[in-house]
């Protein structure tokens, strides 16, 4: 049980950025753009054939260089299961939980996903599939509502997430 505010949670999953590559690809990324920025800003010489002015090279480096590395570490997919409905939130994107209320489910079901195929990727995404929380692996809990949307849950433990709601359902 976790206590948050006074309010507690019959399950809680917290999920962070834990694939290798993807740590990779940013640091990768992050290299580039700081190179970038030290050869034209600081050095004062041109960054490639047909070099952006100083200020959008500067704006692109604190926010791909400097802001996106320090915020990823702390990006984290908060699922809880409480006793009137699920709570989503993708910490510090949301700074509130997104409530789906039991009485607004018309069908869920446990199923393995393709990320990318489906939703294009993983975090908050939309695809032909409805929307999709999700920070890594490829499965989760589908959520159909009354009013036809589809919500898919990335889940580590997507068999207990669907037993706390049937749980809390059957109640």
């Amino acid at each position: 049980m976790n206590q948050e505010k006074g309010i507690s949670s019959i399950y809680r999953e917290v999920q962070q950025i834990r694939q290798i590559w993807v740590w990779l690809i940013i640091l990768f990324l992050t290299g580039f753009i700081w190179y970038g920025f030290i050869i034209q800003v600081v050095m004062h010489r041109p960054f490639g054939t047909n070099p952006a002015p100083n200020i959008v090279l500067i704006i692109f480096w604190f926010i791909f260089g400097v802001g996106f590395p320090l915020l990823l570490p702390f990006t984290k997919l908060i699922t809880e299961v409480r006793n009137d409905g699920i709570y989503i939130k993708l910490f510090p994107f949301h700074w509130s939980f997104r409530k789906i209320a039991f009485k607004e489910l018309k069908f869920y079901e446990v199923r393995t996903y393709h990320p990318i195929r489906e939703y294009g990727g993983w975090g908050i995404r939309k695809g032909r599939q409805g929307m999709a929380y999700n920070m890594s692996g490829n499965k989760g809990v589908q959520l159909e509502l009354y009013n036809n949307k589809r919500l898919l849950i990335g889940s580590q433990l997507p068999e207990e997430l669907f037993q706390a709601i049937r749980d809390q359902i059957d109640k």
